[in-house]
């Protein structure tokens, strides 16, 4: 029965490598990717040692972590978004409250791209950045995606730093090891080391989305580390630092980072017009273990529960059902009577987690083909995929895909 009380329920940390950070157990809205995530204001840290003499990389190039720091702390950022939020008061007049939100960024390139977290710079009204030599200068916002978490910025001055390499995330394993810089509790340019625990993790975006593939890594992150790089032995990027999983708002060893083949698809929109458009299904829904078909009765031993597709969303079109009703067992309340996706273009899911990258891994206008079971009757449906909303108003669940 323990996985019962898994099914259908989310677990949120706090202290997002800037914000606040959630890791999806259960209920989970398809399309992709979702985090709701705080700004990074903190004031002291603690600085976890790294291996000054061991290699980071069992490869010829034997890197240790001084050596990447070395080559690449000049092209971390340090980011300062000045934010202006306008809230309602007692005589009916909107009243401007000013605030300040910290975090990390690397630069890409010659031409002063830098890349962060959306949610470092959102709503800012100006972003500053230190880089290379420390002189601040105001950044210029090229474009930013909440679903991804992913914003791009641009200087002027790159005197002193250094663009950061880019690696290939989708080699990366588990065990390998990994540097994070960054500039927690705004301590800047901080190292810290570890290395990759887990692979294929799923985090929310700002606006409620699923992010996946995520690299989980337990090298020390915390608040004012969101948008920094983390980068593998051989001194190469391979994601993005941006959330932690903590019950106490401090580093607990349990780092996501956004990968950066993820980021480099989403700049590559970015810098060829400022928009970002990625597939999007539009239903929430949960696991299917043994345990909880037999407590449901249900035709399947594994797959994903529908419990909403999302109105007027391009599953609801379909003709994809959600759940009619509730039941509650062990003290848990389950949707109930909603269709069973088991496989998405005939290959056999087992989870949310495979449906959220299947869908991810297609381009908004793509066909893809679920098979379902309504009731004890199985089908093929082609659901044609839409184009991702800016946010999905209409859905109670923490996470959203």
């Amino acid at each position: 029965m323990q996985s019962l009380r898994k099914l259908f329920s989310t677990s949120f940390g706090s202290a997002i490598a800037g914000g606040l950070v959630v890791l999806i157990a259960g209920v989970v809205l398809i399309k992709a990717g979702a985090v709701d995530t705080n700004d990074d204001n903190s004031s002291s840290a603690v600085v976890a040692p790294a291996a000054l003499a061991r290699p980071a990389s069992d490869t010829s190039k034997g890197l240790t972590v001084h050596d990447i720091y070395q080559r690449d702390a000049s092209g971390v950022a340090f980011i300062r978004s000045q934010i202006v939020q306008k809230t309602p008061s007692v005589f009916g007049l909107p009243q401007q409250q000013s605030s300040e939100a910290t975090g990390s960024g690397f630069l890409i390139d010659n031409d002063g791209h830098v890349l962060t977290n959306a949610h470092v710079v959102e709503g800012a009204q100006k972003v500053e950045v230190e880089l290379g030599d420390g002189a601040e200068q105001q950044a210029q916002v090229v474009g930013s995606d909440p679903s991804s978490d992913i914003a791009l910025l641009k200087v002027d001055n790159t005197e002193g730093a250094q663009p950061l390499q880019l690696g290939d995330s989708s080699k990366v394993q588990v065990g390998d090891p990994v540097v994070a810089i960054g500039n927690p509790f705004a301590l800047d340019r901080t190292v810290t080391s570890g290395i990759v625990s887990a692979l294929q993790r799923q985090i929310q975006a700002p606006n409620g989305f699923s992010i996946s593939d995520v690299i989980q890594t337990d090298a020390a992150i915390n608040p004012g580390n969101s948008g920094g790089p983390l980068i593998d032995g051989a001194g190469q990027v391979i994601g993005i630092n941006s959330q932690i999983e903590s019950q106490s708002g401090g580093n607990e060893g349990v780092g996501f980072a956004v990968p950066i083949k993820t980021a480099a698809d989403v700049v590559s929109q970015l810098e060829n017009g400022g928009e970002v458009h990625q597939a999007y299904l539009g239903i929430t829904g949960g696991d299917i273990t043994p345990e909880i078909a037999r407590a449901l009765n249900l035709p399947v031993t594994q797959g994903v529960l529908i419990e909403r597709a999302l109105s007027g969303g391009p599953a609801d079109d379909a003709g994809i059902n959600g759940a009619t009703g509730q039941a509650t067992i062990a003290g848990q309340t389950f949707p109930v009577g909603g269709d069973i996706i088991t496989k998405v273009d005939g290959k056999a899911v087992t989870g949310m987690d495979e449906v959220v990258s299947a869908v991810n891994d297609h381009k908004p206008g793509d066909e893809i083909t679920l098979t379902v079971f309504s009731g004890d009757q199985q089908k093929d449906v082609t659901v044609k995929l839409g184009d991702r909303p800016s946010q999905v108003k209409d859905s109670n669940s923490s996470s959203l895909p």
